[in-house]
């Protein structure tokens, strides 16, 4: 955990128990208590609605918990941890729900996964020395036009039909999110590589 005047500079409050509780980090840990009950709702066909407001409800809170963290001033190290981690959870529960009931393809679900776990491993190598992936505005961007995209394909509309097939309302957006997917990959990796140049030139 982080203590010390270290956390204190980069906006972190100090890891004590009362300071892990916060108001932040319990919105994170609501979003992540949601996605079981979204996904088991989504698979069971019982209501595109309850799974849209299920799932809309938990996005929502991506935005909510760092709001109320930054104006509160309780950033902490576990909350920096925890809250990409159930956002990457939450995105995962999203692809493969909608790949199970058949509105996403395949090939789509293992781009988005494996660009996942391509990130991870890079926050996993970033930590070695001792320092954590930044979380940059296209990436902000891309995990909100996914869940924004996931939204509407959770609810089913089709918007047009070509070939016979129906295009849900979402499909455009989701296009969208996966470009922007492979550029924000590509953007952490260039940061990423920045940051081990720097580390490496400074060790020297």
């Amino acid at each position: 955990m982080t203590t010390g005047p270290d956390a204190r500079h980069r906006g972190e409050t100090p890891e004590h128990f009362h300071d892990v509780w916060t108001v932040a980090n319990i919105v994170t840990v609501l979003r992540l208590l949601l996605i079981p009950f979204f996904f088991s709702v989504l698979l069971s066909d019982r209501s595109d609605w309850l799974a849209f407001a299920l799932f809309a409800a938990a996005a929502s809170t991506d935005f909510i918990d760092g709001m109320i963290a930054r104006r509160t001033g309780t950033v902490t190290a576990i909350g920096k941890v925890i809250d990409p981690l159930v956002d990457r959870l939450l995105i995962a529960s999203g692809v493969l729900g909608l790949y199970l009931i058949g509105r996403l393809p395949l090939w789509l679900v293992l781009v988005l996964v494996a660009r996942d776990v391509y990130l991870l491993w890079g926050a996993y190598r970033l930590e070695r020395f001792g320092e954590r992936m930044p979380v940059t505005y296209i990436g902000k961007v891309t995990t909100a036009v996914l869940l924004s995209g996931f939204s509407l394909l959770i609810l089913g509309w089709p918007e047009f039909v070509v070939a016979d097939r129906a295009i849900y309302l979402g499909t455009p957006v989701i296009w969208v999110g996966l470009f922007l997917s492979l550029v924000s990959a590509a953007h952490y990796t260039v940061l990423a590589r920045a940051i081990v140049r720097e580390r490496t030139a400074s060790s020297a």
